[in-house]
């Protein structure tokens, strides 16, 4: 019997069909339009597409197809409002007040969230209840919480002159965030964007643009201005680069795929040389010494390799573990991938652990890594290819965990982010060799350290060229913490933690010289 106030399968099940989004049809009940100055509208082409459940194949909802014309039309709403001093000019209480207000109707729409995202992403249900939603409500409140803490700066001068250091919002931000954590990434982003003043224009993923949109009916529902938050869904070649290369949108942040944001800032270079802001992908490596308590670490190990179906940037793909070690972790490991705690299955069941891959192309794309893991000398130990669920799900694209042994970091699989369930070992002998093989690669977002020695803990976190390093877990911090990367994980600026504000604000001095009486 579930806990009170748990949600159940059956509640899951009812809030499916009535949200219409079984497949037996395109829901009539998902909003799926743009969301303009405070109202849903058509794309100005009228031209839509269609989203699709990635574990089943089945059309699920109609979205609205925005172009150029499309954004032109919510960044000019969005100058306007910004300009009018409406959201900008409030009072720092007042705009705390609504943010607060916008995360108390998210926290009470978090089963259809949920499941918006679990029917668009094949990200497991129960991922989505317990920590995307909740990790959503709770970054809001953070960031809003803050608006009335942060104390702008006197700069230390004179007597005769007073230097004021202020902070202000940079304006109209254009943000693009991406499909593996639709409704938490696009969060990330907004609440600092928001809390700091600033108006909006959002381009979620057209593969998961739902929960997005759904976030237009509670924003007005929270009283934020119309003009404030807008949201245009589309493709990235239309609607994200015109974004991207719009010359009335101040900063632009983007989250995605390494090679996308080399575009975005190409397109920023090409226009205003508006401000970018890039979380892009990464290749983390996970080390584990001698000395590490395998037991209790080997749940975060196989967390960091294959949460979310591994579709995640900060997944720990490289498992660099000492020779000493290695059969005892990797027995341990394939324990584990035996037991419910990672059932692969249909999503929207909460019996799910790994969900689906989130297209049949990405699904091919993995695939082609583990032809090539094999071509290239890796001994595959478990999976290793397509699965079909023991629920009897069909029509999706399933991939089982999958483990190869005696990689190089120069395999292919080793080098490029798979972004899907492969976890790639390799063995080392030397604190120095560990160290040089976790940073043998051109990404440098996270990084795990799994060692009893607190001295080689410290020592070996500093070492490791990465923007976030985890250790005897795997974590990315909280809402206090900064989550970016180095090298070619990111560019300029943190999501997460005061630090996040920084981007959406521009620095002014004030200098004031003050005459003698």
């Amino acid at each position: 019997m579930a806990d009170e106030g748990e949600i159940t399968q059956e509640q899951i099940d009812a809030a499916v069909a009535k949200l219409e989004l079984g497949g037996d049809k395109i829901s009539t009940v998902v909003e799926g339009r743009a969301f303009i100055d405070g109202k849903y509208v058509d794309a100005v082409s009228g031209e839509t597409f269609t989203s699709s459940n990635p574990a089943t194949g089945k059309v699920i909802a109609k979205v609205a197809s925005c172009d150029e014309a499309d954004v032109d039309m919510a960044v000019a709403v969005a100058r306007k409002t910004f300009e009018s001093g409406v959201w900008s000019n409030l009072a720092p209480d007042e705009r705390k007040d609504i943010l607060l207000k916008f995360a108390d109707l998210i926290e009470q729409n978090t089963l259809e969230l949920a499941i918006l995202d679990t029917v668009e992403a094949g990200k497991v249900v129960s991922d989505n209840l317990e920590g995307d939603v909740p990790d959503c409500v709770n970054c809001l409140k953070y960031h809003a919480e803050a608006i009335n803490k942060i104390y702008d700066y006197i700069a230390p001068t004179g007597t005769s002159n007073l230097g004021m250091i202020v902070r202000e919002p940079v304006g109209v931000c254009g943000l693009i965030v991406p499909w593996n954590f639709p409704l938490l990434m696009a969060m990330w982003k907004l609440a600092p964007a928001l809390a700091t003043g600033n108006c909006v224009v959002l381009k979620p993923a057209e593969l998961t643009s739902l929960s997005a949109i759904k976030l237009g009916d509670l924003a007005n529902q929270a009283g934020i201005p119309p003009g404030v938050l807008n949201i245009v869904p589309g493709f990235g070649v239309k609607a994200g680069a015109a974004v991207s290369a719009h010359m009335d949108i101040d900063m632009c942040g983007f989250t995605g795929s390494t090679l996308t944001g080399r575009k975005v800032l190409q397109a920023s270079a090409e226009s205003n040389l508006k401000r970018v802001s890039l979380e892009l992908g990464g290749k983390s490596p996970q080390i584990v010494f001698q000395d590490a308590d395998i037991e209790s670490a080997v749940d975060h190990i196989m967390s960091a390799a294959f949460w979310n179906q591994s579709e995640n940037c900060s997944c720990g793909s490289r498992l660099i573990v000492h020779k000493d070690v290695k059969a005892d972790l990797l027995a341990a490991m394939k324990e584990k991938i035996a037991t419910d705690d990672w059932v692969v299955g249909n999503p929207i069941k909460l019996t799910s652990k790994v969900g689906s891959m989130i297209t049949p192309q990405h699904c091919v794309k993995v695939l082609n890594y583990i032809s090539s893991a094999k071509e290239e000398g890796a001994e595959c130990i478990i999976g290793g290819g397509r699965i079909h669920p023991s629920d009897g799900t069909d029509g999706g694209d399933f991939i089982g965990l999958t483990i190869f042994d005696k990689v190089r970091n120069d395999m292919k699989v080793a080098r490029e982010e798979v972004f899907g369930p492969v976890l790639s070992v390799m063995e080392f002998e030397t604190e120095f060799e560990a160290v040089e093989m976790a940073n043998q690669t051109t990404y440098g977002l996270a990084a795990s350290v799994y060692t009893t020695n607190v001295h080689r803990a410290i020592r070996v976190s500093k070492k490791i060229r990465a923007g976030n390093v985890s250790v005897n877990c795997f974590a990315e911090g909280d809402d206090t913490t900064p989550f970016g990367g180095y090298k070619q994980s990111g560019f300029v600026g943190r999501d997460k933690s005061l630090f996040a504000h920084e981007q959406y604000q521009e620095m002014k001095t004030i200098w004031h010289h003050i005459e003698d009486m």
